[in-house]
C-alpha cells in the first residue's frame, strides 16, 4: 500500500538518495528541505524534474528542523492534504571536522540543535498523528559513529550522533503501545557520494585549530581523513544506504528490524550495537516490559 512519507533534510546527500528511491516505490514522498526560494531552490527543480521524468509522487517542502514553527507549518501541511502522515524519517544533521577544543560551546550547541534537539521538534509535531492513527514507522538515521571506531577530529558530530541514538532507542520503547515502530538506520563513513565532509563546520577558535596544525597533532585530520577513505570498498555508494531504507519501509509492519547497518568499512559498530540493543532487550524482560520490544498493531497489547 502506497505511504505517505516525510523525510527531514533531503536537499541532498542521504536525504535526497532516499526520497527518489521511496517514490519509485510508489509512496508519496515529501522532501523537507529549508531556504526552498533561495539556497535550496534548485533541490527543488531537480526533485520536481525528477518526479515528472519518473512519474512518482515526489514533492518537496518547506522545512526548516531548526525552527518549530516552520515544522508545525510543514507537518500541519501534508496531514491537511492526506490526513495522515505514514513514515517519518529523522535525516536532517550537520557534521563537523576540527579539534574539538576549537570549537566554541556555542557551535557545539548548534550542532546539537540541529542533530538531535531538531528530532524533538518534528517527534512533537508528527507524532501526536501517528498516535491518533494508532499506527506509524519512525526512521532515525543514525551513525556507526556512535558506537563504532571512533577517528579523531569529528568529535562535536560523533557526540551528536550519539546523543541522537539514544534517544531513538528510549522513544522506541514508548511509542510501542501505541502501534509506532522504530528502526535505526545505521550508515557507515561514505566519503564519496554526500557532501558531509565538503561541507563540515570548522572550529571558530582559530588560534586554537592553529596550535594543534603546529603541535604534535600536525597531520592527524588528514591521515584520519584518507584511512577512512581507504577502508571504504571501492563498490560502496551511499545509495546502499537510501536502497536499505527503502526496503524498510516495505517490509511488514511488526517485522522490521530494530537497527539496520550500512557499513562497507565495518568499523565495528554493529558489534558493540548487537550487545547495547541484547543488553537493553533483556533489561525490559526483567522488569515486566518486553512487551515494549515491539510495535503493537493498532496500540493493543498483544493483538494479532
Amino acid at each position: 500500500m502506497s505511504k505517505v512519507i516525510l523525510v527531514t533534510g533531503a536537499s541532498s546527500g542521504f536525504g535526497a538518495l532516499a526520497v527518489r528511491a521511496l517514490a519509485l516505490n510508489g509512496h508519496t514522498v515529501y522532501a523537507g528541505m529549508r531556504d526552498t526560494t533561495t539556497r535550496n531552490a534548485r533541490a527543488v527543480v531537480e526533485a520536481a524534474a525528477w518526479a515528472e521524468d519518473h512519474r512518482s509522487d515526489l514533492r518537496t517542502i518547506e522545512m526548516d528542523v531548526q525552527s518549530q514553527a516552520s515544522v508545525d507549518r510543514a507537518v500541519s501541511t501534508v496531514v491537511a492534504i492526506h490526513g495522515r502522515i505514514d513514515v517519518l524519517v529523522h535525516n536532517a544533521g550537520h557534521m563537523s571536522l576540527g579539534p574539538a577544543e576549537a570549537f566554541t560551546p556555542e557551535q557545539f550547541a548548534e550542532l546539537y540543535d540541529i542533530n538531535v534537539i531538531s528530532t524533538q521538534r518534528v517527534n512533537r509535531a508528527v507524532l501526536p498523528q501517528m498516535r491518533r492513527q494508532r499506527r506509524g514507522l519512525v526512521i532515525w538515521v543514525s551513525s556507526s559513529s556512535a558506537r563504532g571506531g571512533t577517528p579523531p577530529y569529528l568529535a562535536p558530530y560523533f557526540a551528536a550522533k550519539a546523543a541522537m541514538d539514544s534517544l531513538a532507542v528510549s522513544y522506541a520503547g514508548e511509542l510501542a503501545r501505541w502501534g509506532i515502530e522504530t528502526n535505526i538506520l545505521v550508515p557507515g563513513a561514505f566519503t564519496k557520494g554526500t557532501n558531509h565532509f565538503a561541507h563540515a563546520g570548522r572550529p571558530a577558535d582559530l588560534a586554537t585549530v592553529l596550535a594543534y596544525e603546529q603541535g604534535p597533532d600536525k597531520g592527524m585530520a588528514e591521515v584520519a581523513e584518507a584511512g577512512l577513505a581507504k577502508l571504504e570498498p571501492p563498490d560502496a555508494d551511499a545509495r546502499l544506504v537510501a536502497d536499505a531504507l527503502a526496503r524498510v519501509v516495505e517490509m511488514p509492519y511488526g517485522q522490521r528490524p530494530f537497527r539496520t547497518h550500512v557499513d562497507p568499512a565495518s568499523d565495528g559498530c554493529e558489534v558493540v550495537n548487537g550487545v547495547a540493543d541484547r543488553v537493553r532487550a533483556e533489561l525490559l524482560r526483567r522488569i515486566g516490559l518486553e512487551d515494549i520490544l515491539r510495535p503493537h498493531p493498532y496500540g493493543q497489547p498483544g493483538a494479532l
